[in-house]
């Protein structure tokens, strides 16, 4: 039939499915050395390795004259290859999911994982697109054999919205398992120049145990074990040194050092917990939104050029702003077991079943700020965005926030 005999209906219809995102379609490229898919909107450009699902380089506000890329990019990425301590340590880089989250170093009876989970080190297969309105969506499974099942990977990204919204689905898996992102940021030489802030939490706990060892050429720098419920006001090692203000980064310079912060209840945070990282000298703020009753906590992997063993050799300068449910970076057995944490009535696990999926949803972005604008003091959550303030100083930033609940956009 010509379209022009075509009824009228018809056509309306035609013309209805074609108001699409103006997304591109998904490429493959090599970036910094490892096959990535890649999908652009008008503001955000997003790569993603076909290993390990390692997000980054992650291009937002790249309609203007001054994009804006936050995630780290691990310094051996661009040399020859070399055998790695973990699989994850291939494509290190930017935002990943992990599943076991943390080392991994005890076996659950035949379960042995490798750090972070197969998901962080094996290749994920692309999945066809999706693109609706003005949503374009990339999506990307992997199907696991230690414990086995399936995780489905989608990134979606909203025409204009300085945004990626994420979904993991996990199905088929019984039983209780650490899990969340690794969102890693790119941190300038100047001392402090970065900002922290968060929504309420309970409390915060440096690692309890040797977290850098200096029998790997590792130092580390914060006091063990130590309760805190101010990220300016955490221990330090040395006695009569007093504390470590953790919410200014990059600190403390030679040394690697891990602490986790505790998200106060859902009902405390009107169903949003946020984490910003400021770069004033840059004119943008970072931030994370997840479901704190899905991700209850935060862990800061703080690497400032403190490890000197293979592959790092004195090179990394990144922050680790890592959403979970664990307990600190141990792995599987410690978190499902008794420990410091879940005595305290703070799960250290997601109980995954196989009757249901478990959906993980996660928001990251950027927005723009003006100058004096060093961080963030509170958040306000209205209908489709987000205010951030500094003191009398606001940003309005378009975010669909709802999709942290509802998982729809």
């Amino acid at each position: 039939m010509s379209p022009l005999r075509m009824p009228l209906c018809f056509l309306l219809i035609l013309f209805a499915s074609a108001q699409t995102t103006n997304a591109q379609e998904i490429t493959e490229q090599t970036v910094h050395s490892r096959k990535c898919f890649v999908l652009k909107s008008p503001s955000v450009e997003v790569s993603v390795t076909e290993i390990g699902g390692h997000m980054a380089p992650v291009t937002f506000f790249r309609d203007t004259d001054k994009p804006v890329q936050p995630y780290h990019i691990s310094p051996w990425q661009d040399e020859p290859e070399s055998p790695m301590p973990a699989p994850v340590l291939v494509s290190l880089r930017g935002d990943f999911f992990c599943m076991p989250f943390g080392g991994n170093q005890a076996a659950l009876g035949k379960e042995n994982h490798p750090p972070h989970g197969e998901v962080a080190g094996a290749p994920w297969k692309l999945e066809p697109s999706r693109h609706a309105k003005d949503v374009a969506t990339m999506v990307l499974s992997f199907e696991t054999k230690v414990r086995p099942g399936k995780v489905t990977k989608e990134l979606s990204l909203v025409d204009s919205h300085n945004v990626i919204y994420t979904k993991h689905t996990i199905e088929g898996f019984e039983g209780k398992v650490p899990l969340g992102h690794h969102a890693t940021l790119a941190m300038p030489d100047k001392e402090g120049s970065v900002r922290l802030s968060s929504s309420a939490i309970r409390f915060g706990m440096t690692y309890p145990g040797l977290f850098s060892d200096p029998k790997l050429k590792e130092y580390q720098s914060l006091l063990p074990g130590e309760k805190w419920t101010s990220l300016s006001e955490v221990p330090l090692a040395w006695k009569n040194q007093g504390n470590a203000d953790v919410s200014r980064q990059p600190g403390r310079q030679g040394f690697a050092d891990l602490v986790q912060i505790y998200n106060e209840s859902p009902e405390k945070t009107s169903g949003v917990a946020w984490m910003t990282a400021t770069f004033p000298d840059d004119g943008y703020v970072w931030f994370s939104m997840k479901d704190p009753s899905v991700l209850n906590s935060t862990v800061f992997w703080m690497e400032n050029h403190g490890r000197h063993g293979h592959p790092w050799n004195g090179r990394n300068n990144c922050l680790g702003l890592e959403d979970v449910t664990a307990y600190f970076a141990d792995g599987l057995v410690a978190s499902m077991e008794a420990n410091l944490i879940n005595q305290q009535g703070i799960a250290t696990t997601v109980e995954l079943t196989k009757s249901r999926p478990t959906t993980i949803n996660y928001i990251q972005g950027v927005a723009r700020i003006p100058d004096g604008f060093d961080v963030v003091t509170k958040a306000d959550f209205a209908p489709g965005q987000v205010t951030f303030w500094c003191d009398r100083q606001s940003v309005i930033v378009p975010v669909r926030h709802e999709f942290l609940r509802t998982g729809k956009l």
